[in-house]
């Protein structure tokens, strides 16, 4: 045998697909903490989402609609638990349900020509995503063959809301509530434009 044949062999193994090439780079993620890249996000209770929630309301009964709607956007949960998440999708909802359509464009507008407006109109896209996703979900069939509307999606007994309560109206309900958010989904991109979408989908923060 060889030299080279007995260095060859000597040296050669699998050991290398072992290794963890990424541990040996400087700039890999492995080797710092990627959490670090993020700003902390505040932590919000189910108390804190029920507090706002009774904060909206009573903009809404002054009849101040834009407050109502700016207020939710401009504190959204993203640290906090599911209650707390869902109370403040319905808290989101119930004011979308509470505008009229044809205030629905001068509305975004208004909002998305202030400080922080553009943020703001981000913040509802995510909402109106995760509402579709909600409905979607309850009006899936049930063993029985039913609908199941989800409670985030019930409209409250406010007065304000769109979608009536009404008897055996709970499918109905459900199809309302999705109608109102295409609606607002339509008017956002009117708006914010295709990059309100992007920016949603690419965006860590979830609601």
């Amino acid at each position: 045998m060889s030299i080279i044949q007995q260095h060859t062999q000597a040296t050669l193994s699998d050991a290398w697909r072992t290794i963890n090439i990424d541990a040996l780079t400087e700039d890999s993620p492995v080797n710092f903490d990627v959490s670090t890249l993020h700003p902390p996000l505040p932590e919000i209770s189910e108390a804190d989402a029920r507090a706002i929630n009774g904060q909206v309301r009573q903009l809404l009964r002054g009849g101040n609609a834009e407050g109502a709607l700016r207020g939710c956007l401009e504190m959204p949960v993203y640290n906090g638990s599911e209650a707390a998440k869902e109370t403040h999708l319905h808290t989101v909802i119930e004011v979308l349900q509470s505008i009229k359509a044809s205030e629905m464009t001068p509305m975004l507008q208004r909002i998305y020509g202030q400080q922080g407006g553009s943020e703001c109109l981000d913040v509802l896209m995510k909402y109106l995503y995760k509402g579709m996703g909600a409905t979607s979900s309850s009006s899936a069939a049930d063993g029985s063959g039913r609908a199941t509307p989800t409670r985030a999606m019930t409209p409250q007994a406010t007065g304000f809301s769109q979608v009536g309560q009404r008897p055996m109206a709970a499918n109905e309900s459900t199809g309302s509530a999705m109608s109102v958010l295409l609606s607002w989904h339509e008017k956002v991109v009117e708006v914010a434009g295709l990059g309100c979408i992007g920016r949603v989908m690419t965006d860590f923060r979830r609601v």
